[in-house]
């Protein structure tokens, strides 16, 4: 496993500062998010996606396109539209399959999106079969250019949870290519499993991290608004399952303060893992 920071994080800095930022702090990779200041999907995508791998390459950088970007197809609705949504899901399938191109073109270890919440009274197979549809054309070019598709379970959304996506998979005849991202901070308040049970589950489908809610300056647990989330037991959880992804720090609020909530972020996560890595040595190693 190896620790990255989200770009949408450092909002305020441009692309190869933000990278020379988290390289310095000793991050090995980063979560990109399609949208501006960093790389805008509907821009001039050679320009932009040439300068992006310059950036990576320069530091040493591993990266996943992230694609949840607020107000990247609609300057009014947060996150519209959406596959799920009931006009526009073209939209949608549009950015994930430039944003399957992007990953392509950079190396990127995968590519990450959600399904989407949708609009009250929808018959369930009617919005099971929206999804299916719109992420076809997103696995075949996926599938053309070598790029893993990870799916993330968002609480609210449609899928919200790693059962909802692990039935996805099915539906779609379970691609090799199509896997799975989740969302630490989300494990303790959406999932019906506990959150290490949760990263067993997924096992070797896992292919995206991300770590969230890592402002405050803790040593043993990660508190959250809706529970309390062991963040030894989960990175634990990960060590375990010898996941040898990233695990890319989310914090979109926090470009105010980046370089220090990168720093504090780092602390936090590589003490958690100093004490795993000698509970597992203690214990005789993992699998």
């Amino acid at each position: 496993m190896r620790l990255g920071y989200g770009l949408n994080g450092f909002a305020g800095h441009r692309l190869a500062d933000a990278c020379s930022v988290v390289s310095s702090l000793g991050y090995e990779g980063v979560g990109l998010t399609l949208d501006q200041p960093h790389l805008d999907p509907f821009g001039d995508l050679p320009a932009q996606v040439s300068h992006a791998r310059r950036c990576l390459e320069s530091y040493g950088l591993a990266s996943v396109v992230e694609t949840g970007s607020r107000y990247v197809l609609d300057p009014l609705r947060k996150h519209e539209p959406t596959l799920v949504s009931d006009e526009g899901r073209d939209r949608r399938v549009d950015l994930l399959c430039r944003a399957v191109w992007i990953a392509s073109e950079l190396g990127s270890e995968a590519m990450s999106c959600w399904s989407g919440t949708p609009r009250a009274g929808v018959d369930t197979e009617v919005l099971w079969q929206r999804v299916v549809d719109g992420l076809g054309p997103v696995l075949e070019l996926a599938d053309a250019r070598g790029v893993v598709v990870c799916v993330e379970p968002e609480p609210g959304m449609f899928l919200a949870t790693l059962d909802d996506v692990l039935e996805l998979r099915q539906r779609l005849g379970a691609p090799e290519h199509l896997r799975v991202t989740l969302d630490l901070g989300h494990l303790v308040c959406n999932e019906p499993r506990t959150p290490a049970a949760t990263v067993e589950a997924a096992g070797s489908l896992l292919a995206n991290v991300q770590v969230d809610d890592m402002v405050r300056d803790v040593h043993e647990h990660l508190e959250l608004g809706t529970g309390e989330l062991d963040l030894d037991r989960v990175l634990g959880a990960l060590v375990e399952s010898d996941y040898s992804g990233l695990a890319c720090v989310e914090l979109p609020r926090h470009s105010h303060a980046a370089p220090v909530v990168a720093a504090s972020s780092m602390t936090t996560l590589r003490a958690s893992l100093d004490r795993v890595n000698r509970t597992v040595g203690a214990s005789g190693g993992g699998r």
